[in-house]
């Protein structure tokens, strides 16, 4: 079952749409392939999968991990929807402080490819959201950093004012004060 890989406008991070076989029972649909991955240049091993249940307005996010425990994500909401998003916080790259984002959903089955160097976070857009991401790396308190979602400078257009936070992603840092050894090769 192929999958359609798409570039976005920050090339290293891609969307994936998988093919579904769909009949009256309902669907069927391969989420992970790594040879085809690998064929498209994400040729990454996943170590841990992560599952969160989110409500509407819940934003989740600016996060990463810094080397050398840095992750790279692979993203898919399997109920409900999502406003994700995935930010450059590479120095020295022409798009460090940029970002991408896609709408991923649980009926659209799409799924977005976040590389290591990338900051990650999500919105809630339906009543309820069930996210679930495979990571490069494991979970690593000691490397777990963030951004603050509404950072001045990087000035993503989210679809909601004021967001359901937690404590810690409140008081997240901007990101020219993040810390993290992010640099273009």
């Amino acid at each position: 079952m192929p999958f359609k890989f798409t570039k976005l406008t920050i090339p290293e991070a891609i969307l994936i749409e998988p093919s579904r076989l769909l009949d009256d029972r309902g669907f069927f649909m391969e989420t992970y392939k790594r040879s085809d991955f690998a064929k498209e240049g994400i040729a990454e091993y996943f170590v841990q999968d992560n599952y969160s249940l989110s409500r509407q307005g819940v934003l989740r996010g600016l996060h990463y991990q810094k080397n050398p425990r840095a992750q790279g994500k692979l993203v898919r909401c399997i109920k409900g929807e999502i406003f994700d998003v995935a930010v450059d916080i590479k120095r020295g790259s022409p798009t460090y402080g940029l970002w991408v984002t896609v709408e991923l959903t649980g009926e659209n089955g799409h799924m977005l490819y976040i590389p290591p160097s990338f900051a990650h976070g999500f919105v809630v857009l339906s009543d309820v959201a069930e996210v679930i991401y495979k990571c490069t790396e494991e979970y690593s308190p000691e490397n777990e950093r963030g951004i603050i979602w509404n950072d001045p400078t990087i000035k993503i257009n989210w679809p909601i004012e004021n967001p359901k936070l937690s404590k810690k992603d409140a008081i997240l840092p901007p990101l020219q004060n993040a810390d993290h050894d992010f640099r273009c090769a």
